[in-house]
């Protein structure tokens, strides 16, 4: 990304745009797997947002008919007033994974209700 931005900015001025670096995803592929994007609780109480926190805690239903006993945590942090989710941060089978995925849909400004009003496919970690 920073180096297309800095060919744009040399030969194509025209079609420059800064780099983004507010809604990377990071993962550390470790076991368990910790993915995140976005503005952590902290962070986007610092910003003035008035937040609104929704966790989940669950076992994979990928998982649920065999003896592996992982299970996931799952926080967002959505904007109160405007119901704009602003970050994703998980702890669990394929964190990573689904970050990135997430990723897209919080650049692109969607809202709590959007994220409850997808239909996930079944039986994956994603879809809780």
């Amino acid at each position: 990304a920073e180096g297309m931005a800095v060919a744009r900015r040399l030969f194509k001025p025209e079609q420059y745009r800064p780099v983004d670096y507010n809604h990377i995803p990071t993962a550390v592929f470790s076991l368990p797997n910790i993915g995140t994007v976005g503005l952590t609780e902290e962070d986007a109480i610092k910003d003035g947002h008035d937040v609104q926190i929704f966790e989940s805690r669950f076992r994979p239903m990928k998982l649920t008919l065999t003896d592996d006993q992982e299970r996931t945590l799952m926080k967002l942090v959505v904007d109160a007033k405007t119901d704009r989710v602003l970050g994703c941060h998980m702890v669990g089978p394929d964190a990573g994974e689904i970050v990135q995925s997430l990723a897209i849909a919080i650049k692109a400004g969607a809202t709590m209700q959007v994220f409850d009003d997808t239909i996930g496919v079944h039986p994956t970690a994603a879809e809780e």
